[in-house]
């Protein structure tokens, strides 16, 4: 296991397009630091440049003890899960599991103790004499983590390796892969595009955009104090409305300032109108979405025309093309400078 520094790193491609624009990451030893950011914001790269699969135009990478900016991707001890798995077709569980570990010239009795854990950890015993196109896509993942865990590498970095199952099982395998993290305490990068793995998997989010990082945090920590409209904007299902400062009148003092732009999470919209000073919206419900224990309500605010959505408990009664009135207290909005993208309190 080993703590990882970035520091100072640029990926420049042919064409002077710069893809990662000096990035300064500490990922502590044993931590699972999720990657999270719209495509093409450059989080794949990075990862890349970690495993050595991209060369590095400018910084320092250091893993562990060791700078490994000129070291080969197999002299970096690390292993890499990736999203479609990368199995030997021709092979059985137990061959792809023993694969590495035998180029590696580990004595037999060290490889049979490996896989045999791994299995266990994993839950695959029962499948190591089977070929991968006799497994489920979770079977075939959890064989291709079992693939990085017998090499007991200093990390693991995960590239995507959900995004091609189905939602029931990529809610498993965002458990699994908690728990085995969790279990072996090996330093973990993983990238996601996808939100909901980012909040639950990480210990530490990291929003990319445009090939910088935007914000470093606890997921909860990034969500309940986004610094920037884009990390605002990005993190949060469904969305935060953004109001211009404009449109809210004399129903918005005590902003900080140089705030021309409040964002509302969904959440904070309410039928009731909280105690105290509080904002007033006049709606059109243009749409209802149930979604199981809740309700999105697509808007549209009368005095502006700007859409917004409100997240709502349980059902609601409201018909589409109704008026509905909603309340906001202002402890509830975050107050961002357009002219810099960040936050002003």
């Amino acid at each position: 296991m080993a703590a990882i520094e970035i520091a100072s790193v640029r990926k420049v491609y042919p064409g002077n397009v710069e893809a990662i624009k000096g990035i300064d990451l500490s990922i502590a030893d044993g931590e699972l630091v999720v990657l999270v950011g719209p495509s093409g914001c450059g989080k794949s790269t990075l990862l890349r440049m970690l495993a050595g699969l991209e060369t590095i135009s400018a910084g320092e990478v250091r893993i562990g003890d060791r700078v490994v900016n000129r070291l080969e991707p197999a002299e970096r001890d690390i292993a890499m899960v990736f999203q479609n798995y990368a199995l030997y077709p021709h092979m059985s569980v137990r061959g792809n599991l023993e694969y590495g570990l035998r180029n590696r010239r580990t004595p037999r009795d060290e490889i049979d103790r490996r896989v045999k854990e791994a299995a266990r950890i994993l839950e695959i015993e029962p499948y190591l004499e089977r070929k991968p196109r006799q497994l489920s896509g979770g079977q075939r993942q959890r064989v291709a983590m079992g693939r990085a865990i017998v090499r007991k590498p200093r990390a693991f970095l995960f590239d995507e390796p959900l995004s091609n199952l189905d939602a029931k099982l990529r809610g498993q395998m965002r458990v699994e892969i908690k728990r085995l993290q969790r279990t072996l305490g090996t330093t973990s990068v993983y990238v996601t595009h996808d939100q909901l793995e980012a909040m639950t998997l990480a210990d530490r989010l990291v929003v990319m955009n445009g090939g910088v990082i935007e914000q470093v945090g606890r997921p909860i920590a990034i969500f309940e104090r986004p610094e920037t409209v884009f990390v605002a904007s990005f993190i949060g299902s469904p969305p935060m409305n953004f109001v211009p400062v404009s449109e809210l009148g004399a129903d918005a003092p005590g902003l900080p300032a140089g705030t021309d732009l409040v964002g509302i999470r969904p959440e904070s919209l309410s039928l009731e109108r909280p105690e105290g000073p509080a904002l007033e919206f006049e709606t059109i419900v243009e749409l209802i979405e149930p979604v199981g224990g809740e309700t999105h309500l697509h808007l549209r605010h009368t005095a502006s025309g700007r859409t917004l959505i409100a997240q709502m408990r349980g059902r609601v009664v409201e018909a589409e093309g109704s008026p509905l009135r909603l309340w906001c207290s202002p402890r509830a909005l975050h107050p961002f400078d357009t002219r810099t993208g960040r936050r002003t309190d």
